[in-house]
């Protein structure tokens, strides 16, 4: 083998060390605060890792950040955990919750989660829909005010709310956070 090529091996393990080092208390929090079981989050940790290390090209920089995409991979992979569980009668832990957690920096994490992915959902929304969303759920607009202030029919106004729900579960759901 040549020497160039164990350099570059060399340079990779630092950088994935680096990169280990830097964000595993961050995927363990997600993790623990999902599954509730240290040991399990320590695996589940430990998988994630696997997963981006065997497949790194997984990441896409157009749809978020690093943390954000290691965040949503914990997740998924942590929910698929319980589910299995559950499916094998191994379940003592409770679903996941979203308040009264004991670690306010996982609460964090997912709540700025939550909002970073809503925004990029609103973001790829045809902009008929976003702007009816954005009127009756950020403006508290009415959908008859919002008729009477666009000068479209009611039904128009409905349907593009209606729609732009749809579409930003179906995002959600693509992305691991609802089920399809």
């Amino acid at each position: 083998m040549s020497n160039s090529w164990l350099q570059g091996t060399e340079r990779s393990l630092q950088w994935f060390d680096d990169f280990y080092k830097q964000n595993v208390s961050y995927v363990y929090k997600i993790a623990l605060h999902i599954i509730r079981d240290p040991v399990e989050a320590e695996d589940l940790c430990h998988d994630v890792f696997l997963e981006v290390i065997q497949h790194p090209e997984q990441f896409d920089p157009s749809r978020g950040s690093i943390k954000a995409w290691l965040a949503v991979k914990t997740r998924s992979r942590a929910i698929d955990r319980l589910r299995k569980q559950k499916r094998q009668g191994l379940d003592s832990t409770p679903e996941p919750a979203v308040t009264n957690s004991t670690d306010p920096t996982a609460e964090s994490v997912l709540r700025k989660l939550d909002i970073e992915s809503l925004h990029e959902s609103l973001r790829q929304l045809p902009k008929p829909q976003r702007e009816a969303l954005a009127a009756t759920f950020f403006q508290s607009l009415r959908q008859n005010e919002l008729a009477k202030l666009t000068g479209r029919p009611l039904g128009t106004i409905k349907s593009r709310i209606r729609y732009g729900v749809k579409n930003i579960r179906k995002q959600f759901a693509s992305m691991g956070w609802l089920e399809p």
